[in-house]
Formats: structure tokens, C-alpha cells, sequence
């Protein structure tokens, strides 16, 4: 029974291993018939014989079948085991693929199993000429269907990034752009993928054209359009097309830092004028200019918006529109011809201002008025008087002489802020005024008088924090140096007769005037904390006011009526009578409700609505520092 157990369950293995070897030889058959289209092969029947049993006979047609003996071989029946199977041993046997015949051992037949009907469509069909081969057919058995066209479209401008990140460097090298701006339009161009900003297709797109347009106009604003020159390029040429594209870019940073200022260094020409320019970087300017849907009008609005500079602007054209043909005439130097004189020039400058010949070399008074007109509109003093300056400018048609007079002006207008305030005060230096505006309303105009040339007042622009009633006066130290420190060491009481205080700390001397009639602030300073210590304030001394060229303080601006711009500055609580109930009860400091912007400029040219220009001294020479400065540039 041991045995007979043994071997039924090793027979009941083979078997279950029979059924899968059968079964996927079946599937695998079917599989690849059904993909060759081939007429599959009959499967064997399996029989296994285990032992001398004899099993339930299954008929189940089939062919030849395949025969799985376990009995050794050349035995009719199962062997005898010596001894008894131990763990790990393995059982042998011999299978047998004879064809069935009648046995007397137990077996079991299994029949075929049924595979899914061929599709005809799909069933290679063989030539006549040749039997069905096993292999693979080389042709598809099914015509795949016609796909669509596909036709890939490139990004704009995206054939021209890789030329623009190997031709950009040499495209920034445009003079007076510094390396900080290259740096910014390589990285804009980075942050772009490096395609183009302004080339589409095979030249400039639509905002491109704007922007160019707006760089070949620089001359109406008194810039040089030889600095915007645009590169040439040819449709085909892609190399110059991406370098075109950064060159444009390069430019237009180029002209909005030079709309704002940047041309020349105002510092550089004195160190008085220190205003703080707003110069906009390559990020600023490349993000606005490629968002913009008109970047011709964003880029012409980093010029100066003020109605000072419009003026100045549309004389200019009407000066270059109306040049008229004036006679070539040199006039020899000489000493300054007043009106009486006589000299030997006369007839030349007469006929040099376009007047009739005289019969005597006189400087009479049709010459004097003729001169005086030329000086006004070449904008000199006009005073009728041949001075050298005046007669250099006699030596150019006096419309050249005039627009780069302008254009200095002009350039003056761009060191101001963009924005100077609904509120703010202005002093015009060359001018000894100063104007007071409301929300955008002119509500006081008063004289002031400035600095003396060799104590100049600086030109910045500020803003007002506070003012302080009953004043003390703390000498500055280029005034105690110049003379409160001789006159100390001449007589040791030079301060003290004079009203002020010495205190010595150490080797430090420091001298203060206290508040009173006397002190040379008056009653009342406005206070706008700067690097020169200037600030505007009252005088004891008010006589100097009714001169016309009032230049007599150490570069601090004094007020005519100050109580009344107090009472402006300071609003409705603090009025003209209540601050004057403060005279005399010691040093009072009152902040403004809100800062308040100051502006101290230097306008020797001005224009009105009218379209006519008054012209002021140039006090400090500032105005022809600026006018070299440009025309040395250009």
C-alpha cells in the first residue's frame, strides 16, 4: 500500500505538469497559427501508466498520443522497492512516445483542446510555387493607414537663439554703455530663451519699426541720433539679423539713461551741482519697452514730461525749421565797443547784424539796439555791448549759437525729477527768484537773493522737513575758516563784538550767532538737511533786495517776505500772525504736515507759452560747462 501510495501521488505530479506543458503548447500553437495563418498541428494524446492499477478508460479521439511509462525500463509492471523511500530521493522512469495500442496498464487519455476559428483575412495565403513556411512574413499582413501630414512650427525667432547668445557681446559694444547695463541686457536676453525682441521673420517687427522710428527722432529732443545709429543688415544674413536685434536693445537703454541724464556728469563739472539723477537700468527699460504696445512712446517718455522743457523743445524746432542764410562776416577781437565809441570794426558788425553801411565808424545807438536783439536771441545779456562773448557768438549764425544754447538748457531739465511735486518751491538761481506751486497752481513769487560766485549756491533738489522760528546761526566751517579764525588771532574778542559765541572744545572751535535782530538767518529758516548746509531762510538785511543782481550770501538762499512762505509751507494752523507772536521767545522748531519738495535750479534760458525766450546771466558759468561738455561729446 506504501508503494502503491507513492506512487499515485508521483504520478498525479507529472501529470498536473503534463496538462501545463499540454496546454501551453496548445496556446502557443493557436497563437501562432493565428498570426501566420497556418493550419495547426494535431496534438498528441497523453497516457500515463503508473503501476499494475488499472484505471476508468477515457475514449477521447485524438491521434498518435503520447505515452508517460514509469516503469523502468524493459519492465511490464512496477518494480519492487528494496527498501523504503527516504527523503530527497528521486524516482525514475522512461516515457514513451509509441504509437497507442492495447495495453492492460491503467491510462489516461486527454483530449485536444479547441482553439478559436482563423479570420480568412488574416491567413497569409501561400504561393502555389512554394510550401507554407513557419517563419515570420517579412510584409505586413495588414496595410497600416495613411497618417496626416504633421508639420512642426518653430516658436518666433527661434532659429535665431543660438546666433543672438554667440553674437550678443560683440552687439553691446556700444560706447558709453557700461558694463552693468551689458551685463543686464545678456541676462534679459537669458531670461527670453535668447530669442529676439524685436526681429520677426527676416527683419524688424512691428514694435521693432516703433522703436527705431523713436531713436532716429532723438534729435528733437537735443540729443545726438549719431548715437542711436541702427546697424545694417541683410534679410538673409541671420548672424547680422540676431545682432541687429541686441544692437537695437543696446540703443534704446542707451537713449532712455540719456533722456534721464546720463550723457554727461553733473559732478564732474563742479562740485556744486550735485543733483541726484534717476537713471533707469536695462531691466527697467527692456521690461517696459517689450511690454508695451507703442514701445516708440514708452521710450520718448524717459525725456523730461515738464512744460519748461516742452517749450524748450518746440523752439528748438522752430529755430532748425527757420534758419535763414546770414551773411559770412569775420570780426576782428578787439576791446568791448559801447554805445559812442569808435572803431574800425563798426561797419563789420553792422553788417554782420544784417544793418545798412554809416558814414562815420560809430557805435551808435542802431547798432547798440541791433546788437542787444542778436544778444537776447543768441542767449547772452543783452546789454548792447560787443564783449568777447558776444563776439563769439557773431562768429556762428546765431541759430546755431542758440540751439546749442537750448540744448544746454534742456539737458539742465533732465537732472531734475520726473515727477517735482503737486507741491513744491523752486529757486531759479540765475534768475534771484523763487516760486512757490500748490496742486499744480502758482501761489507765491518772491525775490531772493543767492550765493556770490566764489560762495556759489549748489543746484540739487531736496525736500523741506522743518522750520525753525527765533533761529540760531552756527558759522559754518568755510566761514570761520576764511574769517572768524584771522580775525580770532588778531583780536580775542573779534566774535564776541560782534555778537556771537565762541566755544573751544579742545583743539576745536566751534562759533554760534544766538537769535535776535542781528543774526544774519533773520527770524525764520526752512530746513532741508544736505551735504553743502545750505538752506533758505530771512535776512536783518533787506536793502539787498532791491538790487537786480543779487548775489551776496555764502550759498544760502535768503527769502524777501519769509513769513509768508512760512504760512504756506506750514498750512492753515501756523498763520503769518501767530508765527509772528513767536519772534523773540526763543528758538522754535515746527515740521511741515508733510515734506515738501525744493528744488534749487539754474535756468538761464526760458521760454513762455508764448514761444519767447528770456535769457538770465550765466552767473557761475554753469551753463557753458554744460554747453562744452555736450559739444566736446559730440
Amino acid at each position: 500500500m506504501r508503494r502503491r501510495r507513492l506512487a499515485e501521488s508521483v504520478s498525479a505530479a507529472v501529470l498536473g505538469l503534463a496538462l501545463g506543458v499540454a496546454t501551453a503548447l496548445a496556446q502557443g500553437a493557436g497563437n501562432e497559427a493565428s498570426t501566420l495563418g497556418l493550419p495547426l498541428p494535431e496534438a498528441p494524446a497523453l497516457r500515463i501508466l503508473a503501476g499494475d492499477a488499472t484505471p476508468p478508460q477515457l475514449d477521447i479521439p485524438a491521434p498518435p498520443e503520447l505515452v508517460l511509462d514509469l516503469r523502468p525500463s524493459g519492465s511490464d509492471s512496477a518494480p519492487e522497492l528494496a527498501a523504503p523511500l527516504e527523503a530527497g530521493e528521486i524516482v525514475t522512469g522512461a516515457i514513451s512516445t509509441t504509437p497507442r495500442r492495447e495495453l492492460e496498464e491503467p491510462f489516461l487519455d486527454i483530449p485536444a483542446p479547441e482553439l478559436p476559428p482563423v479570420d480568412p483575412a488574416l491567413t497569409a495565403k501561400p504561393t502555389p510555387e512554394a510550401e507554407p513556411q513557419l517563419a515570420r512574413p517579412t510584409e505586413p499582413l495588414i496595410t497600416p493607414p495613411t497618417l496626416p501630414e504633421v508639420v512642426v512650427a518653430l516658436p518666433p525667432g527661434l532659429e535665431l537663439t543660438g546666433r543672438i547668445a554667440e553674437r550678443a557681446e560683440e552687439a553691446l559694444s556700444v560706447p558709453r554703455l557700461a558694463q552693468r547695463e551689458r551685463a543686464d541686457i545678456l541676462a534679459a536676453y537669458a531670461a527670453n530663451e535668447n530669442r529676439p525682441f524685436w526681429i520677426e521673420g527676416k527683419g524688424w517687427s512691428a514694435a521693432g519699426k516703433l522703436l527705431a522710428a523713436q531713436l532716429g527722432r532723438a534729435g528733437q529732443d537735443g540729443l545726438r541720433p549719431a548715437d542711436y545709429a541702427l546697424p545694417a543688415f541683410e534679410a538673409s544674413d541671420k548672424d547680422r539679423l540676431a545682432e541687429a536685434d541686441v544692437r537695437l536693445s543696446a540703443l534704446a537703454v542707451l537713449y532712455a539713461r540719456d533722456a534721464r541724464g546720463g550723457r554727461i556728469d553733473p559732478r564732474r563739472l563742479s562740485k556744486m551741482l550735485t543733483p541726484e539723477l534717476d537713471l533707469p537700468s536695462a531691466t527697467e527699460v527692456l521690461s517696459e519697452l517689450a511690454g508695451a504696445a507703442d514701445p516708440g512712446l514708452v521710450l520718448a517718455a524717459y525725456n523730461p514730461q515738464h512744460d519748461g522743457y516742452r517749450r524748450l523743445k518746440a523752439k528748438l524746432a522752430t529755430l532748425r525749421t527757420d534758419k535763414e542764410e546770414v551773411p559770412s562776416v569775420r570780426i576782428p577781437a578787439g576791446p568791448p565797443l559801447r554805445l559812442g565809441m569808435r572803431d574800425q570794426r563798426v561797419p563789420l558788425v553792422r553788417a554782420r547784424l544784417g544793418l545798412g553801411a554809416s558814414e562815420e565808424p560809430v557805435f551808435d545807438r542802431s547798432t547798440a539796439t541791433a546788437l542787444a536783439e542778436f544778444q537776447k536771441q543768441a542767449g547772452l545779456r543783452a546789454d548792447g555791448v560787443l564783449s568777447n562773448q558776444t563776439l563769439a557768438a557773431l562768429g556762428s549764425p546765431p541759430a546755431t549759437r542758440l540751439e546749442s544754447d537750448i540744448v544746454a538748457q534742456m539737458e539742465r531739465w533732465r537732472w531734475l525729477p520726473a515727477d517735482l511735486g503737486a507741491s513744491h518751491v523752486t529757486v531759479n538761481v540765475p534768475e534771484f527768484r523763487m516760486r512757490m506751486v500748490h496742486d499744480g497752481k502758482l501761489v507765491h513769487e518772491t525775490r531772493v537773493i543767492v550765493g556770490k560766485p566764489e560762495t556759489a549756491t549748489p543746484i540739487f533738489s531736496h525736500k523741506m522737513e522743518y522750520v525753525v522760528v527765533n533761529p540760531s546761526w552756527h558759522v559754518p566751517p568755510s566761514i570761520l575758516k576764511k574769517e572768524f579764525l584771522p580775525g580770532l588771532a588778531n583780536d580775542p574778542n573779534y566774535a564776541a563784538k560782534r555778537g556771537y559765541v565762541v566755544t573751544r572744545r579742545g583743539n576745536s572751535i566751534s562759533v554760534r550767532q544766538p537769535p535776535g535782530e542781528r543774526n544774519a538767518l533773520g527770524w525764520v529758516k526752512f530746513m532741508f538737511p544736505n551735504d553743502h548746509a545750505v538752506y533758505l531762510h530771512d535776512t536783518p538785511n533787506r536793502r539787498l533786495f532791491a538790487s537786480n543782481r543779487r548775489a551776496f550770501s555764502h550759498g544760502c538762499v535768503r527769502v524777501e517776505n519769509p513769513f509768508a512762505l512760512a504760512d504756506l509751507v506750514l498750512g492753515p494752523e501756523w498763520t503769518n500772525e501767530r508765527l509772528k507772536r513767536l519772534i523773540g521767545s526763543g528758538e522754535r522748531t515746527i515740521r511741515l504736515p508733510k515734506p515738501l519738495a525744493i528744488h534749487l535750479v539754474y535756468d538761464t534760458l526760458v521760454v513762455n507759452e508764448a514761444g519767447e525766450i528770456t535769457t538770465f546771466d550765466d552767473l557761475y558759468g554753469f551753463h557753458r560747462l554744460v554747453r562744452n561738455a555736450l559739444e566736446q561729446r559730440s
